[in-house]
């Protein structure tokens, strides 16, 4: 009678990684992306797995240290300014205590190298969760996070509450005519809105905007 063996027992005999997992958790602003990162991350460290948490250093809104979420919940995490310095604290981790579960929010401020990094990490058993606004508030594929999905395990996409119809809302609506890509802010600067009430080229509430700039390497 033929044996079988498992994936896993043939990575143990061959001494091989099994490859781990890569999950996007996409949508537009206020559908809860990273309440739902935070939640995951949480039940990872119930489950006693290792747990890493990173984001960019351009998005300080709420905490410095810390993924956050419009409704206050956190995690500790590590703020970084490039996908570079991200793969530096991240192996300066992993050399003090091996990491299993890693985090990254507000994935879409990192530039195309992170599908690099997640591959080689995915491919050391990892498993990465990202979270990130799939479209900018001009309703255009925003970033890295279109191919992100491409090679994720898992996608989740989810939806918000339009504030002008209560519909389901896939569009983050800018109130303000500034065309700046990266200008971070959340309620009375963005809202989410339905396709039939997105109006990209609209400024209904003439707002005053916190502008930040675009994403870059410190020196």
């Amino acid at each position: 009678m033929e044996h079988h063996t498992s994936p896993a027992q043939r990575d143990a005999q061959m001494g091989t990684t099994h490859p781990g997992r890569i999950e996007v958790i996409t949508g537009p602003m206020f559908s809860g992306k990273s309440e739902e990162l935070i939640r995951r991350l949480k039940r990872a460290q119930i489950a006693r797995r290792r747990v890493a948490c990173f984001k960019p250093d351009v998005d300080l809104r709420y905490h410095r240290t810390a993924i956050a979420s419009h409704s206050a919940q956190t995690l500790e995490a590590i703020t970084v300014p490039s996908v570079e310095a991200l793969k530096a604290a991240f192996f300066e981790q992993e050399q003090q205590q091996p990491v299993e579960d890693i985090g990254i929010d507000e994935a879409q401020f990192f530039d195309d190298s992170l599908v690099g990094l997640t591959g080689e990490l995915v491919r050391q058993g990892k498993r990465i969760i990202l979270a990130g606004l799939d479209m900018t508030f001009s309703g255009e594929p925003f970033g890295v996070i279109p191919n992100l999905m491409a090679v994720a395990d898992e996608v989740l996409k989810l939806s918000a509450v339009c504030m002008v119809c209560g519909a389901p809302a896939i569009h983050t609506q800018r109130l303000s005519s500034n065309q700046q890509l990266v200008m971070v802010g959340a309620a009375g600067v963005y809202e989410a809105r339905c396709r039939r009430c997105f109006c990209p080229d609209q400024d209904e509430h003439h707002s005053e905007q916190l502008e930040l700039p675009v994403l870059r390497e410190k020196l």
